[in-house]
């Protein structure tokens, strides 16, 4: 029997299955991610002051010696993927080399307690309410219903289900203010957006990270907080910033100017075009020096960045499963944004993966 094959054929066959393989483990990468933010690594390190040897993690981490092997091969892993770094330190009295671990800037994200910690964002991501949802895909491809993929797998609505665990909208909200506060490093690329605004408006802006954010750099704009009662109640702000309860589906309080943060993609476009339209409604006594600030991604899949591009596709598969929502490309944007009755925008990539998009009526 001849067992020969072409070659390239054959080439093509074992690149195919590593790609293949490849991403049906990669959620590996993403649970030992989970697993170095809860056990504390990036922490020990930074509190340590300088690169910690294996054992010297092991030990500030309070973890069993049977463990310290595990320990190894899970930095190994997370060296290779780029959240640590391996270095030689010299130690004992014959100054003997070691290999040490250092933080790298994505694993710097992780350090409790900054203001750029994104810790949050790890737990709130990787929770069993977003990934055990992905085991009735086949159920949910097959329904004759117009459900997003978590309430075909749960029989919830994702909002309903946060309203009603305090502990579960806490989380989610922790994981958007971790987020937001990587707006303070483009408020310095934007300020230009904030001129001639004296009164601001953000829409589902939670606990008020961002809108405190603004505060700080334009002390004097006038914000205003606008979310659930539930989110807002409880909320006290001063002078320059108020906290409002209300429905974004019904009205918006009147401002300068609407502030839209990674809202719009949580919606599909009916939906969406509704808050556009109160949006536009708002900013009504403003005439035409009124606008709305979005901040969301913009998908450009012509990008010669594809490490970006899969990141905002992945964004897009999390709002479809979780809320029925949608990431846009620049044309969905056009026709969302003239459908709601506005004149012309902008969009500036400026958040990295995401853009600014200023709409003007």
């Amino acid at each position: 029997m001849d067992f020969s094959t072409n070659e390239n054929e054959e080439n093509e066959l074992y690149h195919a299955q590593i790609h293949l393989y490849k991403h049906l483990y990669s959620f590996i990468s993403s649970m030992a991610l989970k697993s170095a933010m809860e056990l504390g690594i990036s922490d020990a390190i930074y509190n340590h002051g300088k690169p910690m040897t294996l054992p010297e993690l092991a030990s500030a981490l309070k973890l069993h010696p049977s463990k310290v092997n595990i320990l190894y091969r899970l930095l190994r892993l997370l060296t290779h993927n780029g959240f640590y770094a391996k270095t030689t330190v010299m130690k004992g009295e014959e100054e003997e080399e070691k290999t040490a671990y250092a933080l790298t800037p994505p694993s710097k994200l992780l350090i409790r307690g900054k203001s750029t910690c994104l810790a949050p964002m790890v737990q709130g991501s990787l929770n069993p309410l977003a990934l055990d949802m992905w085991h009735s895909s086949k159920k949910w491809f097959n329904e004759d219903k117009e459900l997003e993929l978590f309430e075909s797998a749960t029989g919830d609505n994702f909002w309903d289900v946060l309203n009603e665990d305090s502990d579960k909208l806490s989380l989610f909200q922790d994981a958007m203010a971790a987020d937001s506060q990587m707006f303070k490093i483009a408020l310095k690329d934007c300020k230009h957006v904030f001129e001639g605004v004296d009164s601001l408006v953000d829409v589902g802006g939670g606990t008020g990270g961002v809108t405190k954010l603004i505060n700080e750099a334009f002390p004097n704009i006038k914000c205003t907080v606008f979310d659930q009662p539930q989110v807002v109640g409880n909320l006290i702000g001063n002078e320059n910033l108020n906290f409002v309860g209300g429905d974004m589906f019904n009205s918006i309080p009147p401002a300068d100017a609407v502030l839209l943060k990674w809202v719009l993609h949580d919606w599909n476009d009916e939906l969406s075009l509704k808050i556009l339209k109160n949006s536009k409604e708002a900013i009504s006594g403003k005439g035409k020096k009124g606008k709305v600030i979005i901040v969301d991604i913009s998908i450009d899949e012509t990008s010669d960045d594809r490490e970006l591009t899969e990141l905002q596709l992945h964004f897009d598969m999390v709002m479809l499963t979780l809320h029925n929502g949608k990431e846009r490309e620049k044309k969905e944007w056009e026709k969302l944004i003239y459908d709601a009755g506005f004149n012309s925008y902008k969009i500036t990539p400026v958040f990295g993966f995401k853009s600014l998009i200023e709409v003007f009526p």
